[in-house]
């Protein structure tokens, strides 16, 4: 039996996909979701750039999963996930400037504004507890 890469690849990452959806991230799969997601959204938004990574497994997706258990939590909730939807990605990383393309990284925004940003060696050195420590301090923050 042959299995064709791309198959393959859905198949191993949507394990890695569900730690986000199963708690109610939505994925945005397309260039053009990306765009409508960020400029039409009101409020407050948190775009998770997902990865395949071992910072990601065990302190990106974790961490992020513990602070929407949060009383205050964003409006909309979105990801993207890199090396799978690339272009999506790279339409998303167009709205986190000034800083350089980082995977896994998590987003805030408010009002359409990048208001807190947490970059891979903010992430892979930091426990999920630490990182959902500083997600729900930014929710307090921005989400109110």
């Amino acid at each position: 039996m042959v299995m064709s890469f791309d198959s393959y690849m859905r198949d191993m990452v949507q394990p890695m996909r569900e730690d986000l959806t199963r708690v109610g991230v939505k994925e945005l799969l397309t260039p053009e979701q990306v765009t409508e997601a960020l400029e039409q959204s009101k409020g407050t938004l948190l775009l998770v750039i997902n990865s395949v990574c071992g910072c990601a497994a065990g302190q990106c997706r974790p961490g992020v999963a513990k602070a929407l258990q949060n009383e205050t939590t964003p409006d909309h909730l979105y990801t993207v996930f890199a090396g799978q939807e690339k272009e999506a990605t790279a339409k998303a990383r167009e709205y986190l400037a000034p800083y350089p393309p980082s995977s896994p990284s998590i987003a805030l925004f408010k009002d359409g504004q990048l208001v807190h940003f947490i970059q891979r060696h903010q992430i892979e050195d930091r426990s999920a507890d630490m990182i959902a420590g500083d997600l729900i301090d930014a929710f307090d923050k921005y989400c109110k």
